[in-house]
């Protein structure tokens, strides 16, 4: 069922409405434009002058009431803290003006968001009429292009409520982005491709040429078929604007154009525009009417880090596919139906998955990140994201590879991006010994970021490279990069390794090693040494794979050898953890003065920031990637479930209020979540620990959470989950911004991974293989029926099982397949039925495999059947 959020729940909902990598502008829970990112970087707690939805019912030449399509603005009323501000603004002044919420609005609204759609209610008892919104922006998997549309599509439900007909007026207002000069608002009615007319009004300046970082504008359209619009709201000083405004919409009647000449001087504005649409409604009858905002800025610069010399700018990808913001406007209207048909598809897909409805909130609402300023599109379509956003810069710049590493969602739903990411990572991250820098400087082909190789992040990117080859299938890609992922493996034990991570081919790391939380830990550890293990037998696989046996026969010795040995001397019983000697400053020694600088604590003679013999969130990860990649095992299967076991025992706090946290405080008073270290009964904890280790930081809640999901822990996972989006209710904090350092943080979408973990999913796009093993819900009876969502390569759709059936059925796209892997079919006679009618009888192995008589390419609306033989 659906949740809605009313009253004190919205105040902190915003909603992204925008394009992957193309900006956005949110909606907040009582239907106010907000964080107008539209600009190539954040802008959170902005909003855009007087911008706002307005509706009025009209009768006989009577206005019948007029309003703000707003619900009540939460408390606190003492104003915004603005320093710098114009006088009479700020705190001590009240809620500025352009909120509107000074201005009629309605008294009773419900906000409900399913990512990617949203939507909202508006009633209230002096107005003649229900209202509803649905508003988003494109979220086809797959469809990377229609998916970057620059706009926010908004559609409107009138529902007249009175016993006789009545005329109303829906008008969207949006004000000029920034102050400007030489201002010009040009309507213009552009015919569709389906025929209708299109009515649109572009903001935009003379001020700046078509390469200034400034450059760009902004359309209102619709397809309505009455229409009235104002260029120009009144100009005039202190509040003449919107009295005007408010004036002229009050009317009975359409709105009165106004236009003023191209400003000629320097004088900045920040003009007004407004479109209306206009219908009558019988009694009981129900009308729509459709609006975009679009937009188009496409000079992207390096604000955050430019280059010392050189150009700093490029286009954005957008730009390759709109010449303006009314292109784009014209493109959203005029394939409108298809786009949201498409998007609500994946939608339904999506939440019809047998999933804890809590847990298909959590999976969705962290798609959003996608469509924030957390993420770019270079020029050629490649995928760029910082970690998240501050409020008005992107955080922690350059694909950061380590928090990447968690973020699940883009690999599955959008593969082809989530490989250009690679591409940038081999060709302009690599030093020549196979050093990959974690961080990404733009523009493309300038210097590389010159920091210590990062171990999670080195490694995690031959994981992932393995990953995208089998969801793709792609041998050609896999065969370009190879050469950078064999470099990147081998640098372990290079002899330029400065961290000296395993200069004699053991098999796990030693020496120095940066990682997530941001500084090094010393010493073997099963965190790092697992992400080192899954590189290694990646390698091996891939490196036989394309003929080169001799080297897959090493990595997979030494992944052998290094197994072994962390099983053995890393797992303490109940959990796995760091060997180090805390006293010990000749560790430090090694690696020069600046380490001992860094992390000898002199008052104590201890190393600091280690885990020792503490209970690490990330201990087993890489058996977490393992198992999302098809790797297999990387620790012992036993001792992973126990220390899951150990580390929710220890790390998981139903109430953080005796909890001392030194550090971030996500979590507060008696909120609940798993924190990053803890020191159980009878260890020693460093004097200064790991850092963040009392933080909760949901990416790696999540990365826990399916985790032990994966390994039957159910209950304690689910539990995680719901603390998580009980801390993210609407009121306390936004459901679709998940926060870690910065806003709309990416290692959130490591949320995605629970879906994959209840399917079961498997894949193996190389053998044409795909498999589902549901894991089984206490809250499911037997013979109930498991509907999952899934995505690869080349299309998604969804597979159902039953007690004696299976369907995998393909929706978007299509799908070459030659054998199923389906365990709860293991050992039965099966029977296939094909979409052309033919059925074949097959019996299966001991694992589930069912290896079709021929390979079979489903197209969008076919299925694949199977069934246990009678």
């Amino acid at each position: 069922m659906k949740k809605v959020y009313t009253g004190a729940k919205t105040k902190e909902i915003v909603f992204p409405l925008g394009g992957i990598g193309s900006g956005c502008i949110g909606l907040s829970g009582n239907g106010r434009l907000v964080d107008w990112e539209i600009h190539n970087r954040p802008n959170k707690k902005s909003y855009n002058g007087f911008s706002h939805f307005a509706i009025k019912a009209e009768q006989d030449g009577q206005l019948l009431d007029a309003r703000v399509l707003n619900g009540d603005l939460q408390a606190p009323y003492m104003g915004e803290h603005i320093r710098g501000g114009p006088i009479h603004s700020g705190y001590g002044f009240g809620p500025q003006s352009q909120t509107m919420a000074g201005m009629p609005h309605f008294q009773h609204t419900g906000f409900s968001g399913e990512f990617p759609l949203a939507s909202m209610t508006f009633e209230d008892p002096a107005f003649p009429g229900q209202v509803e919104l649905l508003a988003f922006n494109p979220f086809i998997p797959l469809n990377d292009q229609d998916s970057s549309i620059p706009a926010a599509f908004f559609e409107w439900e009138i529902e007249n409520t009175s016993d006789a007909p009545i005329t109303y007026t829906l008008c969207l207002s949006v004000a000029d982005p920034v102050p400007i000069e030489k201002v010009t608002h040009h309507f213009a009615d552009i015919p569709g491709e389906q025929g209708q007319l299109l009515h649109t009004l572009k903001l935009s300046s003379n001020q700046y040429d078509a390469a200034h970082v400034a450059y760009g504008d902004v359309c209102i359209a619709t397809d309505s078929d009455e229409i009235s619009h104002q260029a120009y709201w009144y100009r005039g000083s202190w509040c003449d604007a919107l009295e005007m405004y408010w004036h002229d919409f009050t009317k009975p009647g359409r709105l009165k154009n106004r236009v003023y000449a191209e400003d000629e001087g320097n004088q900045q504005r920040k003009d007004t525009a407004s479109l209306a649409s206009h219908v009558t409604l019988a009694p009981g009858e129900k009308g729509k009417v459709r609006f975009t905002i679009s937009w188009n800025y496409p000079n992207v610069e390096n604000y955050w880090n430019p280059p010392a010399a050189g150009n700093s700018s490029w286009k954005n990808y957008y730009a390759s596919l709109f010449a303006d913001s009314r292109a784009s406007a014209v493109y959203a209207l005029g394939h409108w139906q298809r786009l949201y048909d498409e998007t609500l598809a994946f939608k339904e897909a999506m939440f019809s998955s047998t999933l804890p409805e809590v847990v298909k909130e959590a999976v969705s609402a962290n798609l959003s990140v996608l469509k924030t300023a957390t993420c770019m599109r270079l020029t050629d379509g490649s995928f760029y994201g910082f970690e998240g956003g501050i409020e008005d810069t992107g955080c922690c710049e350059g694909s950061c590879t380590h928090v990447w590493n968690y973020a699940y969602g883009m690999p599955f739903l959008f593969p082809q991006l989530e490989r250009s990411m690679r591409d940038l990572d081999f060709n302009y991250n690599q030093r020549s010994d196979g050093r990959m820098s974690f961080r990404l400087n733009l523009p493309v082909g300038r210097e590389a970021h010159d920091f210590h190789a990062c171990a999670d992040g080195q490694f995690g990117g031959v994981i992932k490279a393995y990953r995208d080859w089998k969801i793709s299938g792609n041998d050609e890609w896999l065969r370009m990069n190879w050469p950078a992922i064999k470099k990147s493996i081998e640098y372990a034990w290079a002899e330029t390794n400065e961290d000296q991570w395993d200069p004699h081919q053991k098999g796990w790391l030693e020496g120095r090693q940066h990682h997530t939380l941001d500084m090094e830990l010393y010493g073997p550890n099963s965190w790092l040494s697992g992400f080192y293990l899954a590189a290694l037998k990646a390698g091996s696989e891939m490196a036989i794979y394309l003929g080169e046996s001799e080297t897959g026969q090493v990595y997979q010795h030494m992944f052998e050898r290094g197994k072994a040995w962390v099983d053995q001397n890393l797992f303490n019983g109940s959990y796995y953890m760091q060997l180090i000697d805390l006293s010990d400053r000749d560790i430090l020694a090694v690696f020069g003065e600046d380490a001992e600088r860094g992390y000898w604590n002199r008052e104590l003679g201890e190393i600091k920031y280690q885990v020792a013999e503490g209970c690490v969130i990330d201990q087993v990860i890489a058996q977490w990637h393992a198992n999302l990649c098809g790797l297999g095992e990387i620790f012992d299967k036993a001792q992973t479930r126990q220390a899951l076991q150990a580390l929710y025992q220890h790390n998981f706090k139903s109430s953080m209020r005796n909890e001392a946290n030194t550090w971030r405080l996500y979590t507060l008073n008696d909120e609940a979540g798993l924190i990053i270290c803890s020191w159980p009964e009878g260890t020693a904890k460093p004097s200064i620990p790991l850092t963040y280790n009392s933080e909760t930081m949901t990416g790696f809640e999540y990365q826990a959470a399916s985790h032990m999901i994966q390994e039957g822990l159910l209950q304690e996972g689910l539990t995680i989950v719901k603390a998580i989006r009980d801390r993210y209710d609407g009121e306390k904090r936004n459901p679709w911004n998940e926060i870690e350092c910065g806003s709309n943080y990416a290692r959130s979408m490591a949320s995605y991974s629970l879906l994959l973990a209840y399917s079961g999913f498997m894949y193996d796009m190389t053998a044409r293989m795909i498999g589902f093993d549901p894991v089984s819900q206490k809250d499911l009876k037997a013979l109930e029926c498991y509907r999952f969502f899934w995505s690869l390569e080349s299309g998604w759709g969804m597979y159902i099982q039953k007690e004696q059936t299976a369907e995998l059925s393909i929706s978007y796209g299509q799908l070459e397949v030659s054998t199923l892997k389906l365990p709860k079919f293991a050992n039965v006679a099966v029977r296939i039925q094909y979409p052309n009618g033919r059925q074949e009888n097959i019996l299966t192995d001991a694992f589930g495999y069912i290896r079709l008589g021929e390979s079979v390419v489903l197209r969008s609306g076919e299925h694949l059947s199977v069934s246990k033989s009678a």
